[in-house]
C-alpha cells in the first residue's frame, strides 16, 4: 500500500501547488489490477483500486473548483519485464505487451491531457465490462487463469 498508492498521494500533495500555479499536467501509471479485479492479487488489486479512486475523485474536485490541472490515468495490462513475467509464470496465459509500446501510449496520454488511457487496447473492452456484465467478464478473466499454478 505504501508504495501503490500512498507514495502517489504524497507526491500529488506537494506537486499539486505547483501543478495549479502552472497549469500542469499529472500522469498516473496504474494497472489493470486497479480496474478489474482478479484472483490471487488481492492487496496489489486494493491499491490500485485506491489509487484509481484517489485520483477521480480529486479530478472531480479540481473541476468543481475550475482549476486546470490535468489527470491522465494510465492503465496498463502486463508488459514484458523479467521481473512481471517471473510474477505471473504458469498462473496467466496473457500475453505479455511490448514496453516501449506501454511507454509510448503513456506518452500520448499525458502530452494530449486525455483522461485515461488504457493499454493495451483489448483490455478497454474488460474494464467497460466490469459494471455492465460482470459474469461475462469473470468468464474472461477465468480463460487466462491458471487456478492451479496459482495455488500452488
Amino acid at each position: 500500500m505504501q508504495v501503490n498508492f500512498l507514495s502517489y498521494v504524497q507526491l500529488t500533495s506537494r506537486a499539486l501547488p505547483s501543478l495549479t500555479d502552472s497549469k500542469g499536467s499529472l500522469v498516473v501509471v496504474s494497472s489493470l489490477l486497479g480496474r478489474v479485479p482478479t484472483s490471487f492479487s488481492t492487496p496489489y488489486s486494493a491499491a490500485k483500486f485506491a489509487l484509481d479512486s484517489f485520483f477521480g475523485s480529486l479530478r472531480r474536485e479540481l473541476d468543481v473548483q475550475d482549476v486546470n490541472v490535468a489527470i491522465t490515468m494510465c492503465v496498463l495490462g502486463l508488459r514484458d519485464r523479467a521481473s512481471a513475467a517471473e510474477a505471473v509464470r504458469g498462473v496467466t496465459r496473457v500475453k505479455a505487451a511490448p514496453g516501449p509500446k506501454a511507454a509510448l501510449a503513456v506518452i500520448r496520454g499525458g502530452a494530449t491531457r486525455a483522461a485515461g488511457v488504457i493499454y493495451p487496447w483489448r483490455f478497454h473492452l474488460l474494464c467497460l465490462l466490469r459494471r455492465w456484465l460482470p459474469r461475462p467478464r469473470a468468464w474472461f478473466i477465468r480463460q487466462d487463469l491458471n487456478v492451479t499454478a496459482a495455488a500452488a
